[in-house]
C-alpha cells in the first residue's frame, strides 16, 4: 500500500477548512500507513538526540527538535497547531492554565518602567494579577473603561500593550476589537484580547487586527469541565516569546492535558451552536421573568452592545448574567435552588452552571473594584450547557419562585 502524499503538500492543494473541520484535523496527520486516528499522548519528561552535531544546533536555535517537554512535546504541538488553525493564527502555544498564559503572554512584552493598557472590566484573577502584582516589579496599568473612551490620554513612551477581554467576565460587555487594534497600531502597542468567553469559533479577534488571542482552555475549548488549560495564538514572532516565558516561569502544560483539550476542541464548533441557542432561549426567558432585574446578554435587543455582537461575533455566546429584585439574598436563594444547574465556578463545561462572582472569580475586591467591572454584590452568572434547553427553563422557573 503506497503511502499518501505529506500533510504539509496535501494542505497547501486545499481550500481552507470551516471551522468544524478545523477543530478535528487540523495539526493531525493521518495520511501515512498505519497513522493513529486518536492523538497519542508522548508522556515523556525527556527526548533523545541523533548525534551531538543535532545537540549543538539545537542549542544555537537551529534544530526544533524536542528535547524536553517543558519546552515542546508532540502532543502539545497537535493542540498548538489546531488552535492555531481555528484562529487564523501563524503560530500558537498552550500551557498549564489560563493565568499562566496571560502572565507568560504579558511578561514576555513587559519589564520594569514599562506599562499596560488595560481595560477595566476583567477576569478577577486578571485584575489581581495587574493589580496587585505588576506593580511589585514596577510595572504600571491604567485602566480604561470597555467603550475604550479616553484611552488616548492613556497612552504615553512607556505605554508597551493594550490588553483587553470581550465579552466580559461577568457582565458580558463588549470591546470593540477593530478599534483597540487600530488605537495598538496607531501607539505602537502590542494588542491582546482574551477570547475565553466567545472562542474562535465565534470570534476570530486576529481578523480584526488585534496581536494575539488568549484563552483559559479550561473552558469552552477543552469544553469537559476535567482539565486545567491555557493558550495563545498570535504572529510566530510573539510567540516564539511567549513560548520562552512561559517555559522559563514553569507553567507548561502537560501531555495528558493537552490530549484531554484536543478531544475538546473537535466538538468546540457544535456545542458553541447549542450553548448559543439554548443560551438566547433562557436570555429570553429571564428577560421577562418578573422577579429578575436585568439581564446582561448580547444576544438581547436591549443589550448596550447588541450592535456591535452583531458585528464582531458569529453568535452570542453561552454566558449569561443577571441580577434579581432583591440583591444578594435573592441571589443567594435562587443559586441554593437550583437542581438542573450546578453551583460551581469555571464555565464553558457540557454541564450549566451558576455561581456569585463576588464569592469566586471577583473575590477580594472592594465594593467600588466590582461596580466598576459590572458586577453588582447579587450578580448571578449562568454558564450554559449541553442539557435540554426545556429542562434548563423548568430549573429556573422553579428556583424563582
Amino acid at each position: 500500500m503506497g503511502e499518501s502524499p505529506p500533510m504539509a503538500e496535501r494542505n497547501r492543494k486545499q481550500k481552507r477548512w470551516g471551522d468544524a473541520t478545523l477543530a478535528i484535523h487540523a495539526g493531525e496527520d493521518h495520511f501515512h500507513q498505519a497513522a493513529a486516528v486518536g492523538v497519542p499522548i508522548v508522556r515523556t519528561s525527556n527526548f533523545t538526540f541523533a548525534s551531538t552535531e543535532e545537540m549543538k544546533r539545537w542549542s544555537e536555535g537551529k534544530s526544533s527538535a524536542y528535547i524536553y517537554t517543558r519546552n515542546g512535546n508532540p502532543t502539545l504541538a497537535v493542540a498548538e497547531q489546531k488552535l492555531a488553525a481555528l484562529e487564523g493564527a501563524e503560530a500558537a502555544v498552550v500551557a498549564a492554565s489560563g493565568s499562566a498564559v496571560i502572565s507568560g503572554a504579558l511578561l514576555s512584552l513587559l519589564r520594569a518602567g514599562d506599562e499596560v493598557i488595560a481595560t477595566r472590566p476583567l477576569y478577577g484573577g486578571s485584575y489581581r494579577l495587574m493589580r496587585d502584582i505588576f506593580p511589585k516589579y514596577g510595572i504600571g496599568v491604567r485602566f480604561a473603561e470597555a467603550d475604550l473612551a479616553g484611552i488616548a490620554r492613556m497612552a504615553g513612551p512607556r505605554t508597551k500593550v493594550l490588553y483587553v477581554e470581550t465579552p466580559t467576565n461577568p457582565s458580558l460587555r463588549l470591546v470593540d476589537l477593530r478599534k483597540a487594534a487600530a488605537f495598538a497600531r496607531e501607539w505602537g502597542l502590542v494588542s491582546m484580547v482574551d477570547n475565553t468567553f466567545a472562542s474562535p469559533v465565534l470570534q476570530k479577534p486576529l481578523a480584526l487586527g488585534v496581536d494575539l488571542a488568549l484563552h483559559s482552555g479550561s473552558k469552552y475549548l477543552s469544553g469537559h469541565s476535567d482539565v486545567i488549560a491555557g493558550a495563545a495564538a498570535g504572529s510566530a514572532v510573539l510567540i516564539r516569546r511567549v513560548r520562552s516565558m512561559i517555559a522559563q516561569l514553569g507553567g507548561s502544560m502537560d501531555p495528558e492535558a493537552a490530549f484531554l483539550m484536543i478531544r475538546g476542541m473537535k466538538t468546540l464548533a457544535v456545542r458553541m451552536e447549542r450553548q448559543c441557542q439554548t443560551a438566547q432561549r433562557l436570555a429570553q426567558f429571564l428577560a421577562r421573568h418578573p422577579r429578575v432585574a436585568q439581564v446582561h446578554y448580547p444576544g438581547l435587543p436591549s443589550h448596550p452592545d447588541h450592535r456591535l455582537a452583531r458585528r464582531q461575533m458569529k453568535g452570542f455566546g453561552g454566558m449569561i448574567s443577571f441580577e434579581l429584585k432583591g440583591g444578594l439574598a435573592a441571589a443567594r436563594r435562587f443559586c441554593d435552588r437550583v437542581r438542573v444547574f450546578l453551583l460551581a465556578g469555571s464555565l464553558g463545561g457540557a454541564e450549566s452552571l451558576v455561581v456569585l462572582p463576588i464569592y469566586t472569580s471577583h473575590t477580594n475586591m472592594s465594593v467600588e473594584e466590582l461596580r466598576a467591572c459590572g458586577v453588582e454584590p447579587g450578580t448571578v452568572r449562568v454558564s450554559v450547557g449541553l442539557e435540554d434547553a426545556e429542562d434548563l427553563m423548568d430549573d429556573l422557573r422553579q428556583a424563582l419562585v
